[in-house]
Parts: C-alpha cells; sequence; structure tokens
C-alpha cells in the first residue's frame, strides 16, 4: 500500500489513497493503530485516507494514533488538501472535503504552481455543553472550575468538530501539561474525553498554545485546539479577531470572520513508501 507522510507544523500523519483499496471501512482503526505505532511502523499521530464522496469533492477519513476514529483534524485537513492536490487526485484551487464535522471548504495559496499555504473555513463550532459533550446542567461551559489531584483549574470547553478544553496559564510548563493534561482528558465530566489546550496569551494578536490531544497525547500542534483556543480567548475579549498562535511545532493564523473561523497554514511532505500491511 502507498503512502505519504505528512507534517503540519509538527502533527505528523500518513496519508494514503484509499479510493480503490480492499481495506474494510471497519479496519482503518486497526491500521491506523499498526502503522502509526513509532516503534514498530512509520510512525504517527494519526491516519488520514482518502475517499470517493457524493456530497463533496473529495471525503477525509481520519483515525487518531490509538486506532479511535475522529471527526476532524485540522493540521491534519492542511496535510490532506496536499496529498490529494499533488497526487492529482483534485486538481482545483478551491475544493471542499466532507469530514465527519461537516464539509470543509478549502482554498489553496500557491506560488510558482507550488502550494504555499493552505486556508480552511473551520466553521464556527459550538459553545453548547450538550454538543461537546459535558455532564452539566449549565448552557455553555466557560470560566468553570474543576479540581484536579492538588490543583484547582478554570477552563472553559467548545466542540470545534472534537471537544476541546482551555486553560489559560502565565507559563507554559510541560510537566504540568503531562501530569495533568491526561487527567482533563479523561474527568468524568467530558462524556467523550476532551483536547486539552493550555494557553499563554502574549498580547491580542498573538497566543502560544500547547495540547494534551485526546487519544494521541502531547502534539506539537493541534490545529483544532489551537483554532478553539482563539475563538474561546476572543469570546472572553482577551484577544482581536486575527491571532498569530504558535506551538511548539510551528505557527498558523486564526481569522474569525462572520462567527467563522479560518485556519492558514502549511504543510510538507516527509517522506514516501510502500506499508507491508
Amino acid at each position: 500500500m502507498k503512502f505519504w507522510k505528512l507534517q503540519g507544523i509538527g502533527n505528523d500523519f500518513i496519508a494514503i489513497d484509499g479510493r480503490n483499496d480492499s481495506v474494510a471501512s471497519d479496519n482503518y482503526g486497526k491500521l491506523a493503530k499498526k502503522v502509526c505505532h513509532r516503534k514498530f511502523s512509520v510512525g504517527a499521530d494519526g491516519l488520514l485516507v482518502a475517499k470517493n464522496s457524493n456530497v463533496a469533492d473529495i471525503e477525509m477519513v481520519y483515525y487518531n494514533s490509538d486506532g479511535s476514529r475522529a471527526s476532524m483534524c485540522g493540521n491534519g485537513l492542511r496535510c490532506f488538501v496536499k496529498f490529494v492536490y499533488d497526487n492529482n487526485i483534485i486538481k482545483k484551487e478551491e475544493f471542499n472535503v466532507y469530514t465527519l464535522d461537516g464539509i470543509k471548504r478549502i482554498k489553496i495559496n500557491t506560488n510558482d504552481n507550488k502550494i504555499d499555504t493552505i486556508t480552511v473555513n473551520m466553521g464556527s463550532g459550538s459553545f453548547k455543553s450538550g454538543d461537546i459533550p459535558v455532564n452539566t446542567n449549565k448552557e455553555v461551559f466557560i470560566n468553570e472550575n474543576i479540581q484536579i489531584l492538588d490543583k484547582e483549574f478554570t477552563i472553559s470547553s467548545m466542540l470545534m468538530g472534537v471537544p476541546h478544553t482551555v486553560v489559560f496559564v502565565d507559563e507554559i510548563n510541560m510537566e504540568d501539561i503531562h501530569k495533568y493534561g491526561p487527567l482533563i482528558e479523561k474527568h468524568e465530566i467530558f462524556l467523550k474525553n476532551t483536547n486539552v489546550n493550555f494557553v499563554k496569551v502574549i498580547d491580542e494578536s498573538n497566543i502560544f498554545v500547547r495540547t494534551w490531544e485526546r487519544g494521541c497525547g502531547y502534539t506539537l500542534g493541534c490545529g483544532t485546539g489551537m483554532t478553539a483556543s482563539v475563538i474561546i480567548s476572543n469570546y472572553l475579549n482577551k484577544v482581536c479577531k486575527s491571532v498569530n498562535v504558535t506551538s511548539e511545532g510551528g505557527s498558523i493564523k486564526i481569522d474569525l470572520v462572520d462567527e467563522k473561523a479560518y485556519m492558514s497554514g502549511r504543510a510538507e511532505k516527509i517522506c514516501e513508501g510502500i506499508l507491508e500491511v
């Protein structure tokens, strides 16, 4: 099985053309768990599969490295776009991609006929507690306190394709991310677990984000998490509507326009080869 490995701000993925493969749809999770293992295979944060779609130009099927299906992945979507465009599966600079989080509108920005950056209409997400979902009788889950071991956290959550929770911090502390991230992720109040974003606001146009990703652990970058971090930060009047977001793996730009979030950033091919599956 032919594959590409790509990365978007340090979030890495294995991409395959699944339009005519022999893999049963319920076996992609097992495949993801196998090929994403960093000791026994290529290794990646997730698996991207291109499928034909009756409602969009192409469908992106996405699985986390633990074999769980995810509705969306922002960095993964940019890598998916590069994969299908450079392999002539889709040869348009504007097109639609079907995901479990709905249809995403894509715009490829080129330089000398090569992809420079990719802009994705990420939609508006949802603050409704029932959509996230959070086990609460409150309509939204913003600036709520929870106790994790010896520490109380003020958190805010939303659905951005997948559940995301933001924790504002004065400084990024990697020990705290690894200690508290998995416990917040699997806290009983989050009925389907949650991604956890530790956010340091620099000024109204710049934030740092470190993400403990549901189903993956700590990652160098999370596109949906960085998008959710900007939306929640803007909602709480901490940033403006055009924000540079930096993770350990690099930076993307989030623009909030007409209640929708537009994510712009790069995607890069690392290598290609044949998977023995």
